[in-house]
């Protein structure tokens, strides 16, 4: 992917890897929208980076997806790269919980790219990202659902690819390790990946023709499918059960 001159909306861009990334493609000469419905922090992120611009939205209301993307290719008409990257995750303990994960992280998703698609295909070129997780390939017992979107998108997106292969429309995917983010309070997480860190590799391998965009943290769950998956299934899941030793320091 060229990495500068590009017009790009970034769902779910205030927080996260999504703040991130829109951050580390501000700085190389990109016009960055982001969107969300945290107006707070959507507002924090583009005080902080000036040029960068905002837009509501809600992944769940599909008239709310169809009216901001109405806007921006009005707005923007040569928004050339979407990053769809919002998404939910929560422990699998209630109906209303799935049904909310489903819609905002598989459905929502693939609602934004439905609106933007025509557009992209009128551009000389042209990125979709897809922000799924090594979740996908090995999932987290507690958060099955969330797992399992992540899963259904990696399957979307070789579809998509396949589907667009005689387009200028690029499809790439980028499934991120445990990192450091707000998701189930992973922001001082030790065992987590640091976001910066992740950021910065991330942005490197997106400068390549990579279409799997993958930190090498990432790289032991994408390459695990297979005959005998369930044993390193069984060995992650057990170590997320397992407690943490405590650090005392003397004050």
């Amino acid at each position: 992917m060229i990495l500068t001159g590009n017009t790009i909306f970034i769902t779910g861009g205030g927080s996260g890897i999504g703040r991130g990334l829109a951050e580390a493609l501000h700085k190389r000469g990109n016009q960055i929208i982001i969107s969300g419905r945290r107006k707070s922090h959507l507002e924090a992120t583009t005080k902080a980076n000036p040029g960068m611009a905002w837009v509501d939205l809600d992944l769940q209301d599909a008239k709310s997806i169809a009216s901001v993307a109405k806007k921006l290719i009005a707005q923007y008409p040569k928004l050339n790269v979407l990053i769809n990257n919002a998404g939910i995750m929560q422990i699998d303990d209630a109906a209303g919980v799935m049904v909310s994960t489903v819609n905002t992280n598989l459905l929502g998703t693939i609602r934004v790219t439905s609106a933007f698609i025509e557009h992209l295909k009128k551009q000389s070129s042209a990125t979709i990202i897809y922000n799924t997780s090594v979740l996908g390939y090995v999932p987290l017992a507690i958060t099955a659902v969330y797992s399992s979107t992540k899963a259904a998108l990696h399957a979307y997106v070789l579809s998509q690819r396949y589907k667009l292969k005689n387009t200028a429309v690029s499809v790439l995917e980028i499934a991120p390790p445990w990192v450091q983010t707000d998701l189930m309070g992973s922001n001082n997480e030790p065992r987590a990946m640091p976001l910066a860190e992740f950021i910065e590799e991330t942005i490197d391998v997106l400068g390549t023709d990579a279409q799997e965009v993958l930190v090498e943290r990432a790289k032991p769950h994408r390459n695990n499918p297979g005959p005998n998956e369930g044993v390193l299934f069984t060995q992650f899941n057990d170590s997320m059960l397992r407690p943490q030793p405590r650090t005392e320091t003397a004050v």
